[in-house]
């Protein structure tokens, strides 16, 4: 499905094939011989997302613009089945296995891997030809890399990265206090924007 969001509309290669049951909404633009399969929603939620020449948006995967990011995706790049990317720049020639997950400001040098269920957290630099092994925690600019079972070496970064600020614009607040009331007053009123969505038609085909 091809949606309209706030006066901006998909731009989607003739040589590009959507999948009738991927979703794309807004500033969205999608390169020559790229290939979104079944149930991919690719969405720029205030920020845009470009996606360069032949790429693969497996199913099931999420990748979205913000505000503060826009995304963007280079020249052959894999996005592996349930992988979620938002407000991030991966480079040209990467892999991202399965479940992978690149947060807002995260950079992906070209020609590396995250490999199943990896996460590159907020503002965390991978150098070209990396690898994030199998369900570790890259984190940090120049990244630093942890088994997720290392969380008191990710909090110690993780922490300065100040995520509540950079993906909410929500300060932190001190222990025994959330910041989710206001967190998700904002999210809920950016999202609602959502309401004025036009429907174009159901995939590629339908340009």
């Amino acid at each position: 499905m091809l949606l309209e969001h706030r006066g901006k509309t998909p731009r989607i290669h003739p040589g590009a094939y959507v999948a009738p049951t991927a979703t794309i909404c807004g500033d969205v633009s999608i390169g020559e011989d790229s290939c979104v399969l079944f149930g991919a929603v690719i969405t720029a939620d205030g920020g845009s997302v470009d996606i360069g020449r032949r790429c693969v948006i497996m199913e099931n995967s999420v990748i979205r613009g913000t505000p503060g990011h826009a995304t963007h995706v280079g020249d052959h790049v894999l996005v592996g089945p349930r992988a979620y990317l938002t407000g991030c720049r991966v480079e040209d020639d990467v892999f991202l296995a399965t479940g992978s997950t690149i947060f807002n400001g995260a950079v992906i040098g070209a020609g590396s891997e995250v490999r199943i269920n990896g996460v590159v957290h907020i503002k965390t630099r991978i150098a070209p030809n990396s690898t994030v092994p199998i369900a570790w925690v890259a984190v940090g600019d120049p990244a630093e890399m942890h088994p997720c079972q290392e969380h008191d070496a990710i909090w110690a970064i993780q922490e300065t990265l100040n995520f509540p600020r950079e993906v909410f614009g929500v300060d932190r607040l001190p222990n025994g206090k959330s910041e989710m009331p206001e967190i998700a007053r904002r999210y809920t009123r950016g999202l609602a924007k959502h309401k004025t969505d036009r429907i174009l038609g159901g995939g590629a085909c339908d340009k």
